[in-house]
């Protein structure tokens, strides 16, 4: 589950008039991909605005029947069934957007890997102490992890896992793609302003009914429900994945819910990482990488991208930040954040 980003134009009433001229915000929420959602328009009529979100709901809620793992009749399940066996032919953009995510794979070293799932049930995320599974478990689980077993037939456009027991799940890019297709929803509508959160993956773009930019707040892990900074966008995507929501202690060691590929455990030394782009969908598989790859190598890949920033809170309560981020923080006196470089 992402981190939930407090989006502050959302705290206000759910129709917010802009003075004299005719714009407004509207806002609906849905519970969307086991996520809260909370989608916002901005637009000169409330029909037109009610019209829009309708169908822009109805288009992420596609897009998680489709492919969403836990969906017994989803073209992700089918795949995982056919595990080891055969090839499944699937929509021409589950084929894509499995090839774009093996293509982000590559680029990050197999940080991020949708066959995490082959090893993600040797886990419990419920808060509670739980011993870690025995490294036999663990080295079994992650000999099925490998984003290479993912063969791909363009001709056919097919998808076959290699082995069996291995599974995909896309949890780590299905909300940043839900979200994206619906802004393509909106933009045939002739929508020209809008803000959509899905748990922390927000895609916002022109201004807010009062010509303001859209306000964006990060979370702070040591107080949910709190703010430990914000960011004043628009025309980006801001996405943010923290460690204590979904997690276990062992030892005094707390272990979150992203699971590092090349070891089969939960990534260690980060809480929360913002990814801030242009491509919501990248910036959901970015967060996870970052997660990964920890703080120091995190930041050195991500100053390697263009156009793409980030900021992070380690295990230590350090916030650090790319060489081009901007952020604005609510805490007097709080210390200046490192900047890592290249």
């Amino acid at each position: 589950m992402r981190l939930l980003l407090l989006c502050l134009c959302c705290l206000l009433p759910r129709l917010v008039w802009a003075g004299p001229g005719p714009l407004r915000n509207v806002t609906q929420e849905a519970h969307l991909m086991g996520s809260h959602f909370t989608y916002t328009v901005v637009v000169d009529s409330d029909s037109l605005g009610h019209r829009a979100l309708n169908a822009a709901v109805a288009e992420t809620r596609r897009i998680d029947r489709l492919m969403s793992f836990w969906d017994s009749t989803s073209q992700i399940t089918q795949i995982n069934r056919a595990a080891g066996l055969q090839p499944v032919v699937v929509d021409a953009e589950v084929y894509e957007l499995i090839a774009r995510t093996l293509r982000i794979s590559a680029l990050s070293g197999g940080a991020f890997d949708i066959t995490f799932a082959s090893a993600d049930k040797i886990y419990r995320f419920d808060r509670q102490e739980h011993p870690l599974p025995p490294e036999a478990v663990r080295r079994a689980a992650v000999a099925r992890i490998n984003y290479r077993h993912v063969l791909l037939d363009p001709v056919r456009r097919t998808v076959m896992l290699q082995e069996k027991g291995i599974r995909l799940n896309l949890a780590g890019v299905l909300q940043g793609y839900g979200i994206r297709r619906a802004r393509q929803v909106l933009d045939k509508l002739g929508i020209k302003g809008g803000l959509l959160n899905g748990s922390g993956d927000i895609l916002c773009w022109g201004r807010q009914a009062d010509g303001s930019l859209w306000r964006v707040a990060i979370g702070d892990p040591d107080h949910p429900g709190s703010l430990s900074s914000w960011v004043q966008v628009t025309d980006v995507a801001v996405v943010t994945a923290g460690n204590y929501e979904q997690y276990f202690t062992s030892g005094g060691q707390v272990y979150g819910h992203i699971i590092n590929p090349a070891t089969g455990l939960p990534a260690t030394g980060l809480r929360s990482v913002t990814i801030i782009c242009s491509d919501v969908e990248l910036a959901d598989c970015l967060d996870e990488v970052v997660f990964v790859k920890g703080p120091v190598e995190g930041l050195a890949f991500i100053n390697q991208l263009k156009g793409v920033d980030c900021t992070l809170i380690t295990d230590d309560n350090r916030t650090l930040v790319s060489k081009n981020m901007q952020v604005n923080y609510y805490r007097n006196g709080a210390t200046a954040p490192s900047t890592a470089q290249p």
